[in-house]
């Protein structure tokens, strides 16, 4: 159930991120206020891993995303995700994230140009900001939660 409600959480994160080039701080401070309650209240994290797995895997979440933030290719947003993932999660979590999310991105890279062209208007237009022209620095939350299902898969 836990994990039901965590890819919903990045889902809505992953389609205001894609649709604003941004996600609220009610989803992502929010979220991580609450994972932080969660883990001082009951010793775990919201999935059950020791408080200090969840303190590590904050800290690795702050250590891969705070260099990405610093050099312009991550926004804020994509920082404060990753660390309100980590303080839910544990390290293997974020990790099997944050490499998911790698893949996917360059996955998109370089399938994009192609299957951008056979798009529908709307869709297009939904996806603006995920356009393979359009910036360097294309929405995070959505690799994210795609990382996320990936390490799922390759966990369990």
């Amino acid at each position: 159930m836990q994990i039901f409600i965590l890819l919903m959480w990045l889902a809505l994160c992953a389609a205001q991120d894609v649709r604003q080039r941004r996600i609220s701080n009610v989803l992502t401070l929010g979220v991580g206020a609450l994972a932080l309650v969660w883990l001082l209240t009951n010793g775990t994290t919201w999935l059950g891993a020791d408080a200090t797995q969840g303190g590590w895997a904050c800290l690795i979440a702050v250590a891969l995303t705070l260099p990405g933030y610093v050099m312009g290719r991550m926004g804020a947003g994509d920082v404060k995700l990753m660390t309100a993932l980590g303080l839910a999660t544990n390290g293997v979590f974020v990790l099997g994230a944050f490499i998911g999310a790698g893949v996917a991105s360059v996955i998109w890279l370089l399938l994009a140009p192609r299957v951008w062209l056979h798009m529908s208007q709307g869709l297009r237009e939904h996806l603006r900001y995920l356009k393979p022209d359009a910036s360097k620095k294309l929405p995070f939350a959505p690799f994210v939660l795609t990382g996320v299902v990936l390490s799922l898969i390759w966990i369990t």
